[in-house]
């Protein structure tokens, strides 16, 4: 049997002492890049991760209270589209009946009220729904007629966002934008 040499660091000792270039020995451990230590290189992602979260963070309520403005805006704009001035009472009574037919074809809930100054409808039962209502307001010998509209959580306290703000405004702007033009196709010629 032939004897093998004795080395005092055992084989685990030679694999991992290499020699460099000036003859000494070193400590190989394994790094992952850049020469440092795996522990170093965690704790560096992690923090870069925590920055880069935190700027993304930041950066998505940026757009949040960008794209809330932006519908506001665009809900203020609806409301004034929904708003049609009729010059007489023939005009306005024809007006104001193919407003409660508009009103009844573009919400879920039933009407509560449907009289000669008001039209509205039940207030839904969950959020996310809009409420509608249309007003008429004599002026000389016609009246303007408005359409209103809200869901129920679409505001929060002191008007800020609410949870179903960005579905609401959506059906809303809809709604209130058809409004007009649904009138001028169905009224009669005159």
């Amino acid at each position: 049997m032939r004897e093998r040499p004795f080395h005092a660091g055992g084989r685990a000792s030679r694999r991992r002492f290499r020699r460099g270039e000036s003859g000494r020995r070193y400590n190989r451990r394994p790094t992952w890049f850049f020469g440092c230590p795996p522990v170093k290189k965690l704790i560096a992602l992690a923090v870069a991760s925590i920055v880069l979260t935190a700027c993304s963070s930041a950066e998505k309520e940026q757009q949040k209270e960008r794209t809330f403005l932006l519908s506001q805006q665009s809900l203020d704009t609806a409301q004034r589209n929904a708003t049609i001035a009729c010059r007489d009472a023939a005009q306005c009574d024809a007006a104001w009946k193919l407003t409660k037919t508009y009103v009844e074809q573009n919400s879920k809930e039933r009407l509560t009220r449907a009289d000669d100054a008001a039209i509205e409808t039940d207030v839904p039962s969950g959020s996310g729904k809009p409420v509608f209502s249309a007003t008429r307001i004599a002026s000389g010998n016609g009246a303007t007629i408005s359409l209103f509209a809200q869901c129920k959580g679409m505001f929060g306290d002191e008007r800020a966002r609410g949870s179903d703000f960005d579905d609401c405004a959506t059906k809303i702007i809809a709604v209130q934008n058809g409004f007009a033009p649904y009138l001028r196709a169905h009224m009669p010629a005159q």
